[in-house]
């Protein structure tokens, strides 16, 4: 009698429990996204208006930012909800050629204003791949109460922080 053995066959509980840590990864990975995602997405968005400096206003400036950016900015930059609106510094008065340069549009380097675009293009890819994770994890998880929950946590938790700081 020939007995024939399947090395293949002798290698499946190791591939088993492989396949059973990367699972175990893979669903790690889907909760912390998940918790996360919400913190990326506030990152994303609020780095992106500082991009172009759309949180800073200054006295005499024409464009003054609202206060909800002002405020988003804040916690992105600072970590607090508070603005900065102190007193100017005292100094004297500027004279009419001082006055116009300080008013003067500031040229940017071409280099610089398309390392801006770039960012912004990259921030708005981190948001739209964040979001189809979020997607994703609803879709292909089972477990919707856990998904639901790291979730919940990942919005609550930044905010009783940002509550407390306040």
């Amino acid at each position: 009698m020939i007995v024939v053995t399947d090395s293949h066959n002798a290698k499946a509980p190791e591939r088993s429990k492989a396949a059973a840590g990367v699972r175990r990864i893979r669903q790690l990975h889907t909760y912390l996204g998940v918790f996360f995602a919400p913190s990326i997405l506030f990152f994303a968005f609020t780095g992106s208006l500082q991009l172009f400096s759309l949180h800073e206003g200054h006295p005499g400036d024409a464009y003054q930012p609202p206060a909800w950016i002002e405020k988003l900015a804040s916690i992105h930059k600072d970590q607090r909800l508070e603005q900065r609106h102190g007193p100017p510094p005292a100094a004297r008065p500027p004279d009419a050629r001082a006055e116009r340069r300080a008013n003067a549009p500031r040229p940017q380097a071409k280099t610089t204003l398309a390392l801006k675009w770039f960012f912004l293009a990259m921030s708005v890819g981190l948001m739209s791949t964040t979001l189809l994770g979020l997607y994703m994890a609803f879709q292909y998880q089972r477990n919707r109460k856990l998904i639901w929950s790291s979730l919940l946590a990942g919005v609550a938790i930044p905010a009783i922080l940002i509550a407390l700081l306040a």
